[in-house]
């Protein structure tokens, strides 16, 4: 039997999640938002076989104090599907996932751009769902607050029907183009959605053709347990961040049999940890470099940092005293208990726990490419996961480290490819083509 293939995407916004990335020596310190470097690093994972360039998206400046925000890399950044749209003219194979808010934008707007974006990729983007957690983001749609969490959640799932059911607007036979009669479109062969709910009421049909994937894969991240169940209805991919692998077998064997549960296969839906990997000749070497990297964390932005995920300001707790019992925030519920567990377990101050987070505090392979090939092989073969979203330290060293050294050895040992076999994302990751619920063969 054929060993368990390994699904690797690349989180590339920011480039790196460790604030001392653009610090780090020979990094590019204007990575996030230079398009030539963003291309190059495309291309490199693409070289590499990597299944996807994930994009994330921030709606508002994260809400940080000055003091940390003029200390952050992540202060600027292409909007997502200007920059997918533009990787997609200068790669070939590589899957274009990129996030799109069901809070703060409208079905009909995203269901247009990522059918566009398939198109114009043929057939390699992926919506990465999320229903947006950082509260300051409501400031520039007209809120003055942000909406309740379990209420994002309702309306992402109701989000989740009116997109799709718009991608199934046409059949894919619909454009008959018959020059000869002068008949375009076969109008029995489009359908309007006239879908009216709690939250949305869409006529429909979307003016554009069904995307070649049938839908854009659907990628989503929460991690609570609203989060979770909408994974198992909706999601084809799970971004997810457990730091130690018991966490992640809980993790994985929860959303596999809850997507059982609603009559799906789960082998359908592909779970990817969030992985920090640093790479030396040596371990000692790994560890030096990211102990060198984590020095350039500034305490301005690791207390700021914290707050930010936390969902709770810290400043006014003792620095050097444990992280007192906290009020459930509205922001990622998920990443506040992540936290406040990882610094139960260790007896971290607020200070020491600052530092961790304000660098990486999740899953990180440190050491040889063998080492490192270890870990990962072990996370794939005992059901921790499907394969993983990789996280750079700096670039472009960082990324040319994976790509050069960690993949020859992944491959050698037989569990990622050594060549695409397919052209879209959905074959990438071994996922079926959506039916349309409109229309039979489509």
């Amino acid at each position: 039997m054929p060993n368990r293939q390994l699904k690797l995407g690349a989180f590339m916004r920011p480039v790196s999640l460790h604030t001392g990335a653009w610090r780090f020596p020979g990094a590019y310190p204007d990575a996030n938002f230079n398009f030539g470097h963003l291309k190059r690093f495309a291309q490199r994972l693409e070289e590499a076989t990597f299944d996807a360039f994930f994009m994330a998206d921030h709606l508002a400046v994260l809400n940080m104090p000055r003091e940390a925000l003029k200390r952050s890399h992540t202060v600027t950044s292409f909007e997502p599907f200007t920059l997918l749209s533009a990787l997609a003219a200068v790669t070939e194979r590589i899957g274009l996932v990129g996030t799109g808010s069901t809070t703060y934008d409208e079905p009909y707007h995203l269901a247009r751009r990522f059918a566009s974006l398939d198109h114009i990729s043929g057939g390699r983007a992926g919506w990465n769902v999320v229903t947006t957690s950082n509260p300051d983001a409501a400031l520039n749609f007209g809120l003055d607050e942000h909406v309740e969490h379990a209420a994002r959640y309702a309306r992402a799932r109701e989000f989740f029907d009116v997109v799709t059911g718009l991608w199934d607007s046409f059949a894919d036979d619909a454009f008959v183009r018959d020059v000869a009669s002068g008949v375009y479109t076969d109008l029995d062969r489009m359908r309007r959605l006239d879908h009216k709910g709690a939250a949305f009421s869409v006529r429909g049909p979307l003016n554009i053709a069904r995307p070649p994937q049938g839908w854009p894969v659907i990628v989503q991240a929460g991690a609570s347990e609203p989060g979770r169940q909408l994974a198992a209805e909706t999601a084809e991919a799970v971004f997810c961040a457990p730091s130690r692998l018991a966490d992640g077998q809980t993790f994985y064997a929860d959303v596999k049999a809850r997507t059982a549960a609603v009559g799906r296969d789960p082998d359908h839906i592909k779970i990817l940890p969030g992985a920090f990997i640093v790479v030396g000749d040596s371990i000692e070497e790994a560890r030096e470099k990211r102990a060198r990297l984590d020095a350039l964390v500034h305490v301005d932005s690791s207390f700021a940092s914290l707050s930010n995920m936390l969902g709770h300001d810290v400043s006014g707790f003792d620095p050097d005293g444990l992280l007192p019992d906290l009020p459930e925030t509205n922001a990622s519920r998920s990443t506040q208990a992540k936290l406040v567990g990882f610094a139960r377990r260790e007896n971290l101050t607020i200070r020491q726990l600052a530092q961790r987070v304000g660098g990486y505090s999740g899953l990180a392979f440190v050491g040889t490419p063998e080492t490192i090939a270890d870990g990962m092989q072990e996370w794939l073969e005992s059901d921790g996961c499907d394969g993983f979203n990789v996280m750079f330290p700096y670039l472009p060293q960082g990324l040319d480290d994976v790509v050069d050294r960690v993949v020859p050895e992944l491959r050698r040992r037989g569990i990622f490819r050594k060549a695409y076999e397919g052209r879209t994302l959905r074959e990438h990751l071994g996922l079926p083509r959506p039916e349309n619920r409109f229309f039979t063969g489509s």
